[in-house]
C-alpha cells in the first residue's frame, strides 16, 4: 500500500497549526508535507516543522512559498531576489533532510507569458537543488503551459512535476499533455471540486473523475505517495477536526486502492 499523507495547511480554518498537526497524527497519517512560506505566522514554519518531528511525523516534502512569483519571468531586481530566496529554502530543506520541493511557476490568472529570462533563473534553482541532493516539482496551478515549457527548456533530471487534481478540473478543465509528463511526476496534491473553482474538497466528494485521473497517472509511471491536500475550511468547519482527516485518510487509501 503506498503512503497515504496530507498537508500541514495554514489556511485551516478556526485551528491553529499545532491542533491541526496533532489531529493529522490522531487520524492515522505518519507521512505530511509542510508548507515553508516565509510568511510571517503567529506560529511559524520553523515551529511547526519543530513540532512535526516532534510527533513523530515524516516530512514527504516541502511545498515552498510563492509570494511575487510571477516576477521570475521579468528582468527586475524581484526576480533575482526569488532565486536567492530558493536557494535559502533548498538549503534549510537540505539541512532538516527533506529532498523534494514543490514550486509554483505562476500565482493569480494572468501572469508574463514563459521567457528566456525565467528558465535562466529556474536554471540557477534547478542546478542548486542538484547539488544538494533535492528534486524539484513544478506545480500546475491557473495557466496552462508553463510545466511544458520549463520541461523543454530544463533538462535536469531532478526536474519534475507536482500534479494537483483540483487545479486540473477547475483551471485545465482535465487538459494536460500527460504523454509528455511520462516519468516526471515527482509528487501530486489530491483533492476535489466541481470544476469551477478551486475548492479542496475531499476527494469523492465533487465532480473529479477519480478513476480517469488515477488512470493517468498509472499510465505516466507514478509511483509515489497519495498526497491529500486536505484543508479544514468552509464547509468543514464545525466537523470534528479528527474526524474531518480521517475522512480524509479513508479517501486517500480508496485512492491508493485505485492506483493498484
Amino acid at each position: 500500500m503506498r503512503k497515504i499523507v496530507t498537508t500541514i495547511s495554514n489556511a485551516n480554518q478556526t485551528v491553529t497549526p499545532l491542533e491541526t498537526i496533532d489531529a493529522i497524527y490522531k487520524a492515522g497519517f505518519k507521512d505530511v508535507f509542510i508548507e515553508w512560506y516565509n510568511k510571517d505566522w503567529e506560529i511559524t514554519q520553523e515551529q511547526q516543522l519543530e513540532y512535526v518531528q516532534k510527533c513523530g511525523l515524516n516530512v514527504i516534502f516541502a511545498h515552498l512559498g510563492y509570494q511575487g512569483i510571477n516576477n521570475l519571468w521579468i528582468e527586475n531586481e524581484a526576480g533575482e531576489a526569488l532565486v536567492e530566496r530558493y536557494q535559502k529554502d533548498l538549503q534549510i530543506c537540505k539541512e532538516n533532510g527533506i529532498d523534494l520541493v514543490c514550486m509554483h511557476l505562476t500565482s493569480k490568472s494572468e501572469a508574463p507569458g514563459p521567457n528566456e529570462t525565467g528558465i535562466r533563473r529556474l536554471q540557477i534553482i534547478a542546478d542548486t537543488a542538484k547539488q544538494l541532493g533535492i528534486k524539484i516539482a513544478f506545480e500546475n496551478t491557473k495557466i496552462k503551459g508553463y510545466q511544458e515549457y520549463v520541461l523543454n527548456h530544463i533538462k535536469n533530471e531532478n526536474v519534475g512535476i507536482c500534479l494537483d487534481s483540483g487545479h486540473l478540473h477547475a483551471h485545465f478543465q482535465d487538459e494536460l499533455d500527460f504523454e509528455m509528463l511520462k516519468n516526471k511526476i515527482f509528487c501530486v496534491h489530491l483533492h476535489d471540486n466541481f470544476g469551477v473553482k478551486d475548492q479542496h474538497l475531499i476527494p469523492f466528494e465533487g465532480t473529479i473523475d477519480w478513476n480517469w485521473l488515477t488512470d493517468q497517472l498509472k499510465r505516466c509511471n507514478y509511483d509515489g505517495p497519495i498526497t491529500m491536500e486536505l484543508v479544514y475550511q468552509n464547509e468543514y468547519v464545525g466537523n470534528n477536526l479528527v474526524e474531518f482527516y480521517q475522512k480524509g485518510y479513508k479517501a486517500g487509501k480508496k485512492i491508493a486502492r485505485l492506483m493498484k
